[in-house]
């Protein structure tokens, strides 16, 4: 074994694969300690075909393995990513007998597996399973099925099986608070995840960047920015060091405050200044915020600075620039981009078409945008259902709603599943051009459809059609619906039906004025 590791030293994986053929075909024995060491050397060259090949080599005709071997074989398997064949070794290794059975660390690794796969209730069992079986679970197993159970939404039993880890006299880790503080900000728990953090700064638990981050992370996401960036501000006290996903969710979480421009640039200059260098992530989100916070200039000079610092071309990042180009009224800029965006990548994505033609087809230029839309399909850039509706809705602009419909149509037959908003632009089109009575079939039509149920977009559509066509009492009838459907009326609820009212009285003015 000495020489097979000096040739794996010395990354001379070849000559040492001939070297373990050699072993194993010569007379010696080839006892279970060996073949796990012979796994785990093969697992660490990426060499698993040939581990799993000597495995079975030599368990038919050399030795028989142990749990310990097999444990080799399971955990070679999952860092490479062969999860499926995991289960597989398992079943063999419990037929192997008496002298092989299944111990902390087989678990440890299954468990893992399964969580890894989904395979949630199988994950559930084997811990069930081994408790059953006289073993301790560690506290690894324990945060990774705290992870399971937050994962299938049973907060309750997560948190159940954090009380009796205590119990059974088994620490959390930081990796387990850190599952336990993401689970419950994900399950909208705020206050329970902070009120752990700070439990476990007491017990005198060290916290690492990945959980600070995750604590920073939902304070921001739930709008308590100030306490999210005296935490920031304060992780050197934890001896811990902002990285640049700390800086990136203190951004973002900035941004979503609508904290002034002039503090977030700072922040990222201070980002800069303390040597974090800024992902594409963090590009993609000052580039984005910059445009939402109507600093154009701002967003164009970060996707200058990105393009210098060598990062490829970010479709998020194009996306919100074109958007806020054309909404700007800078069609030419936007094109340029978009143009730009083709060339460095050979295509673009389906969400930048989408931008393009939404836009074009506010602005009038229903041609360019159909074309737009034609050449999404002819470079293999299939369309979804946001390039779908930003056509649909441009040809109802146009006034052409019954292409609009052959366009859901078309959808469908493609694959690609309509979503509320496909249908809510449809009923738009004929609640502007057919009058009340089409819209309202398509309305009744989606209430019979559980999947396509309206919302208040829908019902202020065919409310303001029911409005101007003079039909106040069905209009009356359908805000009491509205109202029982658990939908809020809104600003446009109320405008839709004012200015039917005020049409009809001017109508009336008018009629009252040429009869006299």
């Amino acid at each position: 074994m000495a020489l097979i590791h000096c040739l794996e030293e010395a990354k001379l994986f070849g000559p040492m694969w001939k070297m373990i053929q050699e072993m194993v075909k010569s007379p010696c024995v080839v006892g279970p300690a060996d073949l796990s060491e012979i796994v785990r050397v093969l697992g660490r060259a990426k060499m698993v075909n040939k581990a799993l090949s000597i495995f079975y080599h030599i368990k038919t005709r050399k030795c028989k393995p142990t749990a310990s071997t097999y444990n080799s074989m399971i955990l070679m398997l999952m860092q490479e990513g062969h999860h499926e064949k995991v289960h597989e070794l398992y079943n063999e290794m419990c037929g192997e007998g008496t002298n092989c059975f299944p111990d902390t660390v087989t678990y440890s690794a299954l468990i893992s597996t399964f969580a890894k796969l989904d395979r949630n209730e199988s994950a559930i069992r084997l811990f069930d399973e081994m408790k059953e079986n006289g073993l301790y679970p560690t506290a690894k197993i324990y945060t990774t099925l705290l992870g399971v159970f937050f994962k299938i939404d049973n907060v309750e039993k997560a948190l159940g099986l954090v009380q009796e880890m205590k119990e059974k006299g088994c620490a959390p880790t930081v990796y387990t608070y850190t599952e336990m503080i993401r689970g419950l900000g994900s399950a909208g728990r705020v206050e329970e995840a902070y009120s752990i953090f700070l439990n476990m700064i007491n017990d005198g638990c060290k916290p690492d960047v990945v959980l600070m981050n995750n604590v920073i992370n939902i304070l921001g996401r739930r709008g308590r920015l100030a306490d999210a960036v005296k935490l920031f501000e304060n992780m050197e006290s934890f001896d811990c060091t902002p990285n640049v996903v700390t800086y990136n969710t203190i951004i973002k979480s900035m941004f979503e405050s609508k904290s002034p421009v002039s503090e977030i640039v700072l922040l990222y200059e201070k980002m800069k200044n303390n040597g974090v260098n800024p992902s594409s992530f963090t590009y993609s989100i000052l580039i984005d915020g910059f445009c939402k916070k109507n600093s154009l200039e701002k967003a164009l000079l970060m996707l200058e600075e990105m393009d210098e610092k060598g990062f490829p071309p970010c479709p998020a990042a194009y996306c919100s620039l074109i958007n806020s180009l054309c909404r700007a009224k800078r069609y030419d800029a936007a094109h340029e981009l978009f143009q730009e965006l083709k060339e460095n990548c050979g295509s673009s994505s389906a969400r930048v078409y989408a931008v393009m033609i939404k836009h074009l087809g506010k602005c009038g230029r229903l041609t360019e945008a159909v074309d737009l839309f034609d050449e999404m399909k002819r470079l293999g850039c299939p369309p979804d259902v946001y390039a779908y509706n930003a056509l649909m809705s441009g040809m109802v602009r146009a006034g052409l709603t019954d292409e609009a419909r052959s366009m859901l149509r078309l959808m469908e037959e493609n694959g690609c599943a309509p979503d509320l908003n496909s249908y809510n632009i449809i009923l738009n089109g004929l609640a502007r051009a057919g009058g009340p009575h089409p819209a309202m079939e398509m309305f009744e039509k989606m209430k019979g459809d559980w999947k396509m149920k309206p919302d208040a977009v829908s019902y202020n559509t065919v409310l303001g059609c029911l409005s101007r066509a003079g039909m106040f009492e069905e209009a009356a009838k359908l805000m009491k619906e509205m109202r029982s459907s658990g939908l809020e009326y809104d600003r446009i609820t109320y405008s839709s039906i004012l200015e039917a009212v005020g049409k009809v009285d001017e109508d009336c003015k008018l009629a009252s004025s040429s009869s006299s």
